[in-house]
């Protein structure tokens, strides 16, 4: 049984559906633990609610990945898996799970990611750009926000009356029907 660890830094939409997907008895892993880097973040209580291990380590436990890379050692953790968690991995953690640790973007990679693009600021630059689809990309991750090999991405199309929030919508349900599934895909089979 693979044990998977979810990062998040906010609400925890993502973590609260792979844990639910992951739950079932004829899968081959299970969520074992829940890490997110803030205090307040909703996160926390979706753990709480689904029975879950949540640990909350601040910004300077990420910086140079000893304790991060301890904790993960400690709960036997295969897979790592970014959902709405906004620090940089530091190297070490993605030395030690290189190819182990996926994320997943809410556009189609390489448009709109790096540093500083995450929720609704995507979806906003999307509109910018005039895009005429957007969608989800889930890639490993490497040292460089939003640059590691791309496993999978899917797309939907934008309106041109859509606005940044009927886009986050449309980008919200194509993550609710493919991130669990492509994690199970990748590193369970």
């Amino acid at each position: 049984m693979k044990r998977i660890a979810i990062f998040a830094s906010g609400e925890g939409t993502n973590a609260e559906n792979i844990v639910r997907y992951f739950s079932s008895p004829d899968r081959d892993a299970e969520v074992s633990l829940i890490v997110t880097n803030r205090a307040d973040a909703p996160v926390i209580g979706r753990a709480q609610r689904l029975g879950v291990e949540c640990c909350l380590l601040p910004r300077d436990d990420f910086a140079g990945g000893e304790k991060v890379t301890e904790l993960l050692e400690s709960r036997r953790i295969d897979i790592v898996v970014l959902a709405g968690f906004l620090l940089m991995i530091p190297p070490a953690l993605t030395e030690r799970y290189r190819g182990r640790i996926v994320n997943i973007h809410p556009a189609l990679l390489p448009r709109h990611g790096g540093k500083g693009m995450y929720g609704m600021r995507v979806h906003e630059a999307v509109l910018t750009a005039g895009d005429t689809e957007t969608g989800i990309t889930i890639h490993h991750v490497n040292e460089r926000y939003d640059d590691g090999a791309i496993i999978f991405q899917t797309s939907v199309p934008v309106e041109p009356t859509d606005t940044a929030p009927d886009i986050a919508r449309k980008v919200r349900r194509l993550e609710e029907l493919h991130f669990a599934p492509v994690i199970e895909q990748t590193f369970c089979k």
